[in-house]
């Protein structure tokens, strides 16, 4: 019996420790992409260097993401003119739907549509809202995972750091 245990606790120790570790995309550059702008000029990632970004991947039914976007605008327009941009990333099927909620959000952060998926896939997105932060290299440096923060949340402090680098 004993000898089964060990390595099965072994291997529930190995699965912890991959759960735990950084996300494979830190420290990565970001996956470029070209996306069509629902409004304004389209936008292609790479364009951003030299600038810390932010991704705001959502979906046109997801009341928090519309909450993680008027937030974000917020922050954008703080920070923007220290080297900030955001961007807000539909990745939903419905097309119409994403415009609809895009036009209803009302931010001033441009509003990209990938209704394929491929960016989202790249990106690993498990989850609506997600945040991408990159840094003025193109290298992706933090996956906030706290959609819900009260008060200023905490990657800001993540961008502050990053805009002072």
């Amino acid at each position: 019996m004993i000898d089964r245990a060990i390595p099965a606790l072994l291997a529930l120790c190995a699965a912890f420790a991959a759960w735990a570790a950084d996300p494979p995309l830190i420290g990565r550059e970001a996956p470029d992409f070209a996306l069509r702008a629902m409004a304004g000029d389209n936008v292609r990632l790479s364009e951003a260097r030299g600038q810390v970004v932010v991704l705001s991947f959502f979906g046109s039914r997801c009341n928090t993401c519309r909450a993680q976007l008027a937030q974000l605008d917020g922050v954008y327009r703080t920070y923007g003119p220290a080297g900030l941009v955001v961007y807000g990333v539909s990745i939903d099927d419905d097309e119409a739907g994403a415009r609809s909620f895009a036009q209803g959000v009302r931010v001033g952060v441009p509003m990209l549509s990938a209704p394929a998926k491929a960016v989202g896939r790249e990106y690993a997105i498990d989850r609506l809202p997600s945040l991408v932060i990159l840094d003025r290299a193109g290298k992706v440096r933090y996956l906030p995972r706290d959609p819900k923060s009260r008060g200023e949340p905490a990657y800001v402090a993540q961008l502050r750091r990053l805009l002072d680098e």
